[in-house]
């Protein structure tokens, strides 16, 4: 693994207990020191009207265009419904083998749903997805093993069947790297 810290670049409204523990998950995960840093970007050019979502491409590009340290991961944190051209919508996206990440927990709430508010549901689903997307900036690729973070994840019922962290053979991958 070759990144000594990775940061949480919000952008949006956090409660700053909620990114703590996100840190504090993604802390575990990677083996690394965790920063979180408030970010601000006017978003207003990335939205697309006629689908009523941001492009996920672009804001991509804008997170990775702020400055970081060479050792360093980042991931962008949102709370808008993101999307790339190919697909509805999606719960993040990374540079596979890059330095730069980004996830949105905008589909990730019961309320979405029709369902009751649960906050430890909606941190453990955003947790899952940071660890997800952060991953694939570690080179690691979508994993078959039904209960491992790196599965593919089209539905917000896929990230539930998943655990909080990486299967054994994710795990010895990111070793090797």
């Amino acid at each position: 693994m070759n990144a000594s810290t990775i940061t949480l670049l919000s952008f949006g409204h956090f409660e700053r207990g909620f990114l703590e523990k996100i840190s504090e998950v993604v802390m575990h995960e990677f083996s690394c020191s965790v920063i979180i840093k408030d970010a601000h970007v006017d978003i207003s050019e990335f939205y697309d009207p006629g689908r009523r979502q941001y492009n996920g491409d672009k804001l991509l590009k804008v997170v990775d265009a702020i400055n970081g340290d060479v050792d360093s991961k980042k991931i962008g944190l949102f709370n808008v419904d993101l999307f790339i051209p190919i697909l509805t919508f999606i719960f993040g996206q990374a540079q596979l083998n890059g330095k730069t990440a980004i996830a949105s927990q905008y589909r990730l709430s019961n309320e979405r749903y029709g369902m009751p508010a649960d906050e430890n549901l909606l941190l453990q689903r955003f947790a899952k997805e940071v660890i997800h997307e952060l991953g694939h900036t570690f080179g690691l690729i979508h994993c078959h093993t039904p209960s491992c973070v790196m599965r593919s994840s089209t539905y917000v019922e896929d990230i539930d069947q998943k655990e909080v962290g990486l299967c054994a053979k994710c795990c010895a991958t990111l070793d090797v790297l």
